[in-house]
Formats: structure tokens, sequence, C-alpha cells
């Protein structure tokens, strides 16, 4: 079984003050160091963000990295620009955001979960919520999304619910905590996230 991986390391981070989520550290890693080592099984990678932010936070690292049109066109048009690099060649593509640093956790279980002829594995946190940026999809499937929405030129801002639309993966329970994310400084208080300081403000 072959995978491919997208990791989302953009957004704008407005309620971090702008600040880059790749490069926050939790244990002596960033979160972009710990989230390429959650698809570390993936034959090719795929980071779509800022390219000065991405090679900052890993400046000797082989993966490739795009921008989504129009950049923070959201999370569906990130998901079709990291698609659009992949040479379609893989059986799944595991899609996962940077800002979750015990995600390898979910990552694993997902990979041990997802079985050729199915349209993949998303993770469901212990809350019962479906996350679907923490997910494994096939590579069909999620080429004829992509395709279906970019035929009808409504990326930008299309929710990643509306782009996967039609697909049916297993819903897989993961470890508590492993999709927990930083939007907010308390979240990266309570996660363990080196707080710099001061904290970033927007221009």
């Amino acid at each position: 079984m072959v995978i491919d991986a997208i990791v989302l390391a953009g957004g704008r981070a407005s309620r971090l003050g702008g600040a880059s989520k790749a490069a926050l550290s939790v244990d002596g890693r960033n979160m972009l160091e710990r989230t390429l080592a959650a698809v570390s099984r993936a034959r090719r990678v795929v980071a779509v963000g800022d390219e000065s932010d991405i090679r900052a936070a890993v400046p000797d690292s082989a993966i490739t990295i795009v921008r989504e049109v129009p950049p923070f066109g959201g999370p569906a048009a990130a998901i079709a620009a990291g698609f659009d690099a992949l040479d379609g060649a893989s059986d799944f593509v595991v899609v996962v955001g940077c800002d979750m640093p015990a995600v390898s956790e979910a990552i694993d279980v997902l990979l041990d979960a997802v079985r050729v002829g199915t349209d993949g594995a998303v993770a469901v946190s212990s809350d019962g919520q479906t996350q679907p940026l923490v997910a494994v999809y096939s590579m069909r499937g999620l080429s004829e999304c992509v395709t279906r929405h970019r035929d009808a030129d409504d990326l930008e801002n299309l929710s990643v619910r509306a782009l996967l639309s039609g697909l049916e993966p297993a819903l897989v329970p993961v470890p508590e905590g492993s999709t927990d994310d930083v939007d907010t400084w308390a979240d990266a208080s309570r996660l363990g996230v080196l707080i710099p300081q001061p904290l970033p403000t927007k221009d």
C-alpha cells in the first residue's frame, strides 16, 4: 500500500496574532517537525502554506512546498493544491493539519486501520467529533472530489466537509488528545507549547 501526505501548514492564525503555527515548539521540536514525523510512512509529502515560514521551520526537509490559490483561500483550496503536486500513483493520501502536537498517535491508528478498496479512514476524537483534517483518503476518491469542485470553480473558502462529500471513509476512534489543536494561546499553554514572549501581534 503506497501512501502520500498533504500537510496543511498555512492559514492566518488570527487568534495567535498571526504567529506561524509550524514554528511553535513542543518538547524541543516545532509543530511542523512533529507533523512530518507523524507522516514518515508516506512516500512523498507536500506541505501547503507560505514557503518562507515552512523553510524556516524545516530548512533541511526534502518535502515539496506549494501554496493554495488564492493564498488564504481556505483548507479545501489547500488540499487541492497539495493534491495537484502529487503524481496520483499512491493508494491513499494522509491529510493533516500541522497544529496538533500529538497527532502522530492518531495517524498511526488510521494507517493501521485503512484498507485498500475503501474511501479511507477519518479520526474520531474522544469526544465523538469527526476530524476531516486528521484522515487518510483514497487517492481515487480525493481525485474525484478535487476535480468536481475545481470544475465547479468553488474551491475558495469551501469547507473540507463539502469538498469531501460523497466519500464514505471509515470512522476510527483515536487516542484521547491526539487531535487536540492549537487555535489560541490558551490551547498552546494547555498542550505544552513554548509560548513566545512577547506574543506576536498582527500588523
